[in-house]
């Protein structure tokens, strides 16, 4: 990687942020994985507070992936840690609110890796995945289809490298 500047053909690994890790990065990660299967990529979520550590993604949240085709075997809720800025090359967060977290705890060298992942979308003008933990199906299903449009945004990317 080059200081201060994303250089996509040497991405490696990709971690992906929302508040608990339990709905929308984990289903980031299962989408993208999934999606992404031809690249030799370290994927992983997190979250900006520790609270469902060690929790399974959101039952509502694997139903509705599970329907679509994804697996979140092995996926557990964990919280961003100060490393994790080292050993990830892009750290894509759902939300302005997760990006403020993540440039308070990001090192100043490292900040320029914290992107909004919406920003690969190419069929939604949306600017942030909304939290569908308080909400309905419909909800998940939803973040579902914002994480595949921003997946394949970033896959075409990658690809373009």
């Amino acid at each position: 990687m080059t200081s201060n500047q994303l250089n996509f053909k040497e991405i490696k690994s990709i971690l992906f942020v929302c508040m608990g890790n339990i709905c929308r990065s984990p289903s980031a990660e299962a989408v993208f994985r999934h999606k992404a299967k031809a690249f030799s990529l370290t994927i992983d979520s997190a979250g900006t507070v520790g609270s469902h550590a060690r929790e399974k993604p959101d039952h509502r949240a694997q139903k509705a992936g599970i329907a679509r085709g994804y697996s979140f075997d092995k996926i557990k809720a964990r919280k961003v840690t100060e490393d994790d800025f080292e050993k990830f090359d892009i750290i894509l967060a759902m939300d302005d609110k997760n990006v403020q977290d993540l440039l308070k705890i990001a090192p100043s060298h490292l900040q320029y890796k914290v992107q909004l992942f919406l920003d690969y979308a190419e069929n939604f003008e949306d600017t942030e995945v909304p939290d569908p933990y308080y909400g309905g199906a419909k909800g998940f299903q939803f973040v579902l289809d914002l994480v595949e449009d921003a997946s394949d945004g970033l896959i075409k990317r990658l690809e373009s490298a």
